[in-house]
């Protein structure tokens, strides 16, 4: 019974590293938006969580490796909270458009968020300056996401509703990069009508509609 007890009582490392890695995160995204990315170190994360930057340094070689994870995790949780859908594609229900309204409603959600909002404006000023890190958060961070569209225009071109010499990556780009454009900048307010707007534009253009 005794070593029942003693079993029982042992505590749990992989839940007590879980808790060490989240705080963590919560960490460096709340530090890279208070004082900017250069001057976010990882003992000032270490600080914030509550750990010695030892326990930082035995899973990530660098802050850049520590918000990255810290963002994707960020990430996922945002598409686990808008349903099991959003989590590895763009739903398909056979109306582009209204998937396409649908996934970039979403986007306005969390760009809004300032758990978000707020780390995301201050790695994406610095990614400007800084190649190397661009670079970085464009590959590990942003390619996935964009993919997802990539693959829900091709799924559209199979079913017809698209053409066929429509270059994918080009097409996303008329409503990602002005809703990106328009949030990092402060060039009007982003909203639900605006990337409604933004779909419509993209897929049925500005000039005047023959009967």
């Amino acid at each position: 019974m005794a070593a029942q007890k003693s079993a029982q009582s042992e505590p749990n490392s992989s839940r007590r590293s879980e808790k060490s890695r989240r705080a963590i995160y919560d960490a460096a995204l709340a530090l890279v938006g208070e004082v900017g990315y250069p001057r976010t170190t990882i003992e000032g994360i270490a600080a914030r969580a509550g750990v010695g930057k030892q326990t930082i340094y035995r899973w990530w070689s660098s802050k850049a490796d520590v918000l990255l994870e810290a963002f994707l995790a960020l990430s996922e949780q945002a598409s686990r909270d808008a349903g099991p859908e959003y989590e590895f594609a763009i739903p398909d229900t056979g109306d582009l458009a209204a998937d396409l309204k649908a996934v970039l409603r979403l986007t306005v959600d969390q760009l809004k968020d300032p758990r978000f909002e707020i780390p995301s404006r201050a790695l994406a000023a610095e990614g400007v300056v800084n190649e190397e890190l661009g670079r970085i958060f464009m590959t590990k961070l942003l390619e996935p996401s964009l993919q997802l569209y990539v693959d829900r225009v091709r799924a559209a071109q199979k079913a017809g509703q698209v053409r066929q010499e429509v270059d994918p990556r080009i097409a996303l780009e008329l409503w990602v990069s002005p809703l990106a454009q328009r949030w990092l900048q402060y060039t009007g307010p982003i909203s639900y009508a605006y990337t409604d707007t933004l779909v419509e534009y993209a897929l049925h253009g500005i000039a005047p509609r023959t009967p």
